[in-house]
């Protein structure tokens, strides 16, 4: 099966000069090959988006909503084949699919309310006979590069509010899960999207430097590691873009002794697990606060050992395979490195063993994990969860605020001074008390502190319109003719 770009409404037909593989993670297969950009590719994406823009800049607020609404009522009646798209190409199971699809249309629901949202503000008699008002106005031609571990949800939280302010896009997906891309700019299509508004280009560092570096392209919205985005944050600066760039994460869910710690344990089990482990608001430290760390860590145990693991087409799987063999490969080195800098090893899942082949790694439980070991300091992006202990809550808060990251952190605990003191202090863009993953709603916005994010502006909802517009400012009088001014054929007293 071949994968091809979504340029102008319709499938590219040219052909490729590289090419990528597509693997099914769940048996190891190649299912697929997709089709990499080059510079020729990037100049026929970018210059469809901005032929489409005049036009599309210059629809109503309502005809663009109706088209919001329409691609919402699509999603909503696909879902299911959706979701099969992204367990064969990702791997995760398909009810983490089905909410990541879910999560998706929370924002593409926020965005069908842009006639709402892009009302400017209005002075009337600033000074006598002025007024000033303010106008919200799309960028241009902007640039979407997401990530593997949310194919739809994560093009999603930037491609509806791109095209409700005005803007045309260029979507460039992973090439590890590239068919999802293509299935949202089909029903895009079929809800009345113009064609040239959504593209959606493949391939690897070349698309994403052709993006970053086009004087047509006004804007990039980016979501991957920390590196990455320092790079893309720099690049696309240096080139006059605005830039939001999502990085990375190592987050820690704090539980204090007078947590119910039945419920902290399932989180535990379900934050770090869930699509194995491959998210970046996944819990990856678990600080237990003195007294409770052994119970705690016994309750973890317990409740992996009944972890399904298996194809993400079986209703009954859990948690599927990881993305690549080669991100297998990388996962598995963190837990050998945790074995030889100390960590204890309480779950060991480096020899699960599931039919079918496949890039399987078992979820893996590492205890008393201390702040110099590297399963504490990198992002793994895996099944592993690693617990460390803290002698009281000023420790545990000292803990998570040293670390270079502030993506996600939790806190369980039925004291609520101490919740509030920790939502207060703590040095984290997204806090949850009692909620392991705290990622917001949609009419929210989704961004961390730290090198977790760099430019100003975090992810879908409101901050997601500001970034998708510029703000021109209007201040107007309008001469008397019967002063003097200029007639322009109009009655002297109308």
């Amino acid at each position: 099966m071949r994968i091809s770009h979504w340029i102008d409404g319709k499938n590219w037909a040219g052909v490729a000069e590289r090419t990528g593989e597509v693997f099914d993670p769940a048996t190891g297969e190649v299912r697929a090959h997709v089709d990499f950009a080059g510079d020729g590719q990037v100049e026929e994406a970018v210059s469809a988006a901005a032929r489409a823009f005049p036009g599309w800049r210059d629809t109503s607020l309502a005809a663009r909503s109706r088209v919001l609404f329409a691609f919402r009522e699509l999603l909503s009646a696909r879902k299911d084949d959706l979701a099969k798209i992204i367990t064969s190409e990702h791997g995760k199971v398909e009810s983490d699919a089905a909410g990541e699809i879910a999560r998706a249309i929370e924002n593409v629901e926020y965005a069908c309310g842009a006639p709402q949202l892009l009302k400017g503000g209005f002075s009337e008699n600033a000074s006598r006979g002025v007024d000033v008002f303010s106008l919200a106005q799309p960028l241009g031609v902007v640039g979407v590069i997401s990530p593997f571990n949310f194919p739809a949800m994560v093009p999603l939280w930037f491609v509806p509010n791109a095209i409700a302010c005005g803007n045309t896009v260029v979507l460039k997906p992973s090439e590890k899960d590239p068919s999802a891309a293509v299935f949202i700019a089909e029903l895009f299509a079929e809800a009345g999207l113009p064609p040239g508004v959504l593209n959606v280009l493949h391939g690897d560092k070349v698309a994403v430097d052709g993006l970053l570096t086009h004087p047509k392209v006004k804007a990039i919205s980016f979501v991957g590691s920390t590196p990455i985005a320092r790079y893309v944050y720099e690049t696309g600066t240096a080139n006059g873009k605005r830039v939001q760039a999502l990085g990375g994460a190592k987050n820690h869910m704090v539980v204090l002794p007078d947590a119910d710690l039945d419920l902290a344990a399932d989180a535990a089990v379900s934050a770090g697990f869930g699509s194995a482990g491959e998210r970046c608001m996944a819990v990856s430290v678990v600080v237990a606060v003195d007294p409770v760390g052994d119970e705690l860590v016994a309750k973890i145990a317990e409740r992996m050992a009944r972890l399904r693991v298996g194809n993400g087409h079986d209703p009954d799987s859990e948690m599927g395979p990881l993305v690549t063999s080669a991100h297998r490969a990388k996962v598995q080195s963190y837990v050998d490195a945790g074995v030889a800098e100390g960590a204890e090893l309480v779950v060991d899942g480096r020899d699960i063993a599931v039919e079918g082949g496949g890039f399987w790694l078992g979820p893996t439980l590492f205890d008393k994990v201390t702040p110099g070991m590297s399963i504490y300091t990198d992002e793994i992006f895996g099944p592993v969860l690693s617990v460390a202990r803290a002698a009281s809550y000023d420790a545990a808060l000292e803990l998570v605020n040293a670390s270079r990251y502030g993506n996600g952190t939790a806190i369980f605990t039925n004291d609520g001074r101490a919740a509030r003191r920790f939502q207060n202090e703590v040095e984290v863009g997204m806090v949850g008390l009692n909620v392991p993953i705290p990622v917001p709603v949609g009419y929210y916005s989704f961004g961390g502190w730290k090198d977790s994010l760099f430019g100003d502006s975090h992810a879908y909802g409101p901050q997601g319109f500001h970034f998708f517009t510029r703000t021109k400012v209007v201040t107007s009088r309008w001469p008397d003719p019967s002063q003097g001014g200029v007639n322009l054929g109009f009655p002297r007293n109308s």
